[in-house]
This record gives C-alpha cells, structure tokens and sequence, in this order.
C-alpha cells in the first residue's frame, strides 16, 4: 500500500495515472466520492502492492533499505540498477512489501439502547481484521452482580468471524468511573466473590472467552487492594480455561501519581494478566485544551516504560479512531470538543475550503477553520501516515497488538494498512 499527501492542483485522476490504478480503485478504497475536490493535505491510501519512493538528495540504496527495511541488493534487482550506482534525484523506485508480522487486535464497541446500522456496519467491516471484540461495558453494581450491555448483534457478528468476545467489567456507576464503588468491592471478599461468580456463570451464558478488568479512577489506598483482587480473579478465571486482561492508564513511570495514575501498577498487571491494553491516547480531549489525541512521543514514552515493566508480547497499545473540533478560545470548563471521525474530519476540511497541516513531531494531521458565526476552530485527527507512525511503533518494539477505541468512527485507511501489513491472529 502506498501513502499519498495530496498536493496543490492534484486530481484523483493524475494521481491514479501516476500510481497506474484506476480512479475507482482510489475512490472505493478512501470511501470518497470521486466527484468530489481533493483536499490538499488528505492522505490518501493507494491500493497497491508494495509502495513507490521518489530518490531525495543524500539517498542511496543502502539508506533507502534500511529506511523501509528492504535489503539493498533487493531494491538493486527489482529496480534493474547497479548495486553501486549512483541514484539520480527524482528517480521513482519500487519497494517490494515486506513480511507481515502477526499481532492480535482488539476494538471496544460502546452500544448504547439503541444500536445504530452504523455501528453494526463498521464492527460487520472490521471483524475480519480483530482477534477481540469488546463489548463496553458490563458494569459492576454494590452487590456483586453485574448490569450488562446492549449485545443487539455483536456476538453474532463475533462468532462469523472467529473473533474471541473481550467481557469488559468496568467500575462505572451512572456513567462515571466510581471510586468508592471500586473501594467497596475490592476491600470486601464477600462482594469480590460474588463478582467473580457473577463474572463466570455471564461469560459462559453469554460466550466471552476473555475477562477485561478495565477499573478507574481508583483510590491510591486502594493500590494494592486492586493488585491482590486480581491475582485473586486470575487464578479463578484461569481455572476455568479464560482469559484475563485489563485496562491501564498512561503512565511513563512507576512512580507517577494522580487519580488515574496511582492504583494501576504496571508490574502487577504485567505478572498476573494475559495481556494489558494501555490506554496510549486522549492527550487531547473533549474538556482539554486542543493538541493531538494521540501524539507519538507521548505515546512512545508511556510504552518504552512499560517495556521495563513486562514483555511486549503481553501489550497491546491503545489507539483512537475519532479526533476532535475545538471552538477557540479554549476556556477552562467551558465547551466542549465535538468528537469527529477522521473521515469527518476530511470533509469538514473540504467544505471550509481549508489545507490539512501535518505536525512530524507529533505525527498527527490538524486544519484550523472559521465557521459561519465567525468563531475559531481547531481540528486535530487521524490520518493514514498517523496510523502508519503507529504501526512502525508496534513493529520496533515488539508488541503484542493494538486496541482500537471505538468502532462507529469510520476510518478506512486504517483497517487497509492493518490488513496490508499484519497477519491478525484469531483465537
């Protein structure tokens, strides 16, 4: 597959000669009405195999093999040219695709009473590329019993696809993580009993194969009360030939403190699940000021730490699939960020007649816009080379997987680069 950033005066037409692809091809593949003006700044995924690269001043074989980690010999061969020759600036060479590497994914999918056909369209589209399918959230009530989600068809469309059911057991309590709920249940065995009783007869009812401990927002006293609740629920869900994972917060050390922060102990979690899913996104949110959702750096940061806390095989890195549009002046407590798909995102751009800008640093697009009442606005989101930057990081660090938050958001290019590049393991 071939990334392309679209350039002043480009036209889908120009860019499917360039890439010797058809017009629809590029159209079907973006979701996007080919009718329709480009927006410079839209990356754009091209279907093709393997990718093109255009020769910079400085490059040579050597530094383009080891850039997309293809020998050098092999691009000499592919491209008919001397090992040793000199590359002429602007000479187009095509890089053969590389191995793919299978890695487990996971998206969590948020049913509310009524389950919109966008929703079950965009988990019916996914399916094929997810190890785990994460139904959120079955919602742990002071008595031990659990209040579950709406299922409508997600187990149906789970099992057509050989995706394993994730039971997401959260402490929320009328929509907001609870710490005294989670208090309650985790200084008393009693409760913790009848939980975990409740949790196993569900998932065997109901077909989860995976039991997700995705507790926030917990009590810093309530740190180690969390740790032995879970050795605890990992011996009893092992024992009834389960999986265990959990949820956890950002962290970048083992010290950090803070409301989310402090009761999640990476090593903990690291000895006694099967796997993590750390949750590497919301830098920017609804209530925040504006930056990347998501931003590289950070998100790098939080898993190089987690690295000395356990192996890699057992991470799985969060990721978004939404963005967010903020009115400016961001004040403190006031509006809040109106969350978009990065498709939306695109057309928003196309209608203000506005250039999508990429932050390198961050690895993340962003446009900025006046509406109709003459207010400012500022747009961060996902785009094909965001998702790719991630992708590289699972690669180099030797990750378990990627968690996806949350279907319903539609984002085509990804689900087109995951498949391109990784072989999914179904369980």
């Amino acid at each position: 597959m071939q990334i392309h950033v679209v350039q002043p005066g480009q036209s889908l037409y120009g860019i499917s000669q360039a890439y010797g692809v058809t017009v629809e091809s590029i159209a079907a593949a973006n979701e996007i009405d080919p009718a329709l003006s480009l927006v410079v700044g839209q990356a754009l995924v091209i279907p093709i195999t393997g990718r093109y690269y255009w020769v910079q001043p400085g490059d040579s074989l050597y530094t383009i093999s080891r850039r997309f980690g293809v020998d050098a010999e092999t691009l000499a061969r592919v491209n008919a040219l001397s090992p040793g020759q000199p590359l002429q600036v602007g000479l187009r060479l095509y890089i053969p695709p590389q191995a793919k590497r299978a890695i487990e994914t996971n998206a969590y999918v948020e049913p509310r009473d009524q389950v919109s056909e966008v929703l079950l369209n965009d988990t019916r589209r996914a399916a094929p590329l997810l190890t785990y399918l994460a139904p959120f959230s079955f919602q742990i009530q002071r008595d031990g019993t659990l209040k579950a989600p709406n299922l409508d068809q997600f187990p149906e469309i789970a099992a057509q696809n050989h995706v394993t059911l994730m039971m997401v057991v959260t402490n929320l309590e009328n929509d907001q993580f609870s710490a005294e709920l989670a208090g309650e249940i985790l200084n008393n065995e009693q409760l913790q009993s009848a939980l975990l009783d409740n949790i196993i007869s569900t998932a065997q009812e109901l077909g989860f194969r995976d039991i997700h401990f995705d507790m926030e927002f917990i009590r810093p006293d309530d740190r180690e009360a969390y740790n032995q609740f879970l050795r605890r629920a990992a011996d009893r869900i092992h024992q009834e030939g389960y999986l265990m994972s959990t949820a956890l917060a950002p962290k970048v050390s083992a010290t950090q403190t803070g409301e989310w922060y402090t009761a999640h102990d990476y090593r903990t979690h690291g000895e006694v699940a099967d796997f993590v899913v750390i949750m590497t996104y919301e830098w920017g949110y609804s209530g925040g000021p504006p930056m990347p959702v998501s931003p590289i750096n950070s998100v790098r940061r939080v898993l190089e730490y987690a690295l000395t806390e356990m192996p890699g095989s057992k991470i799985m890195m969060g990721q978004n699939l939404y963005g967010y549009d903020w009115t400016l002046p961001y004040v403190p407590g006031g509006q809040y960020a109106r969350a978009l798909s990065p498709q939306a995102a695109i057309r928003l751009a196309r209608d203000q007649n506005v250039a999508i800008q990429y932050d390198y640093r961050a690895q993340a697009p962003h446009f900025d816009y006046i509406d109709e009442e003459g207010r400012a606005h500022k747009v961060w989101f996902e785009d094909a080379r965001s998702i790719q930057a991630k992708f590289n990081l699972i690669k180099e660090l030797g990750l378990r997987g990627i968690s996806y938050w949350k279907l319903g958001l539609p984002f085509p290019q990804n689900w087109l680069l995951l498949g391109d590049q990784f072989t999914v393991t179904k369980r």
